[in-house]
């Protein structure tokens, strides 16, 4: 006999695409019919289509209530360059979930696991605990599962706070305003003063130093 799914869980990355930074990975867990309209936070949607502000919001609620974990794990730029973004991004999903569930082991026995699309969890983390047998990947999953949602939004809020702290060392990059994306102003300040040890070197192979 089939058991009641009681949690989901919902994974999702941040940073893929850019030039300098970690890739960040958020796993967390809702229970499954969690309520979580509230008029003082905007609508629940992918971090993409949120403001900081709005993304803030949603952050500290996701902190603060007592029944969402979540863990996060991220994945440096010299080993981007080694092994790859997809590879990374899957290495930091799948510590991610393995920190979440070793936290949560009581609460997600029976819960269904989805991954933004593109990410993958490692084999053995889906053979060491039988809920990961519902792991499932799906395409635009940010736009269609709560929990993806969330997972995004604690990802995005993380890791940008991660790219202001390194700005404070590496300030002539300007990472508090583009968080390490290849913005103009980024790709500019690599061609005047050359990548730096927190820079994808396999990323920055076509910009020329002036």
């Amino acid at each position: 006999m089939m058991l009641p799914m009681r949690h989901i869980i919902g994974i999702d990355e941040v940073g893929r695409g850019c030039l300098a930074g970690p890739v960040l990975v958020a796993a967390l867990v809702l229970p499954h019919k969690i309520q979580l309209q509230r008029k003082s936070l905007p609508k629940l949607r992918d971090s993409k289509k949120l403001s900081a502000i709005q993304r803030r919001l949603w952050f500290d609620f996701v902190k603060k209530h007592p029944k969402i974990s979540f863990a996060t794990s991220r994945v440096l730029p010299q080993s981007i360059d080694k092994i790859n973004i997809s590879a990374s991004a899957n290495r930091a999903a799948s510590r991610a979930f393995a920190k979440l569930t070793t936290n949560n082991r009581s609460l997600i026995t029976k819960a269904k696991t989805y991954l933004d699309g593109g990410l993958y969890l490692n084999s053995k983390i889906l053979t060491a605990n039988r809920s990961t047998l519902n792991a499932r990947t799906l395409v635009r999953g940010d736009e269609k599962i709560n929990a993806i949602k969330l997972a995004s939004i604690v990802a995005k809020v993380t890791r940008d706070k991660y790219m202001t702290k390194l700005h404070k060392r590496y300030p002539k990059y300007g990472f508090d305003a583009h968080k390490g994306y290849g913005t103009l102003r980024h790709r500019q300040a690599i061609r005047k003063h050359g990548s730096s040890e927190v820079h994808r070197k396999s990323f920055c192979n076509n910009i020329r130093v002036v």
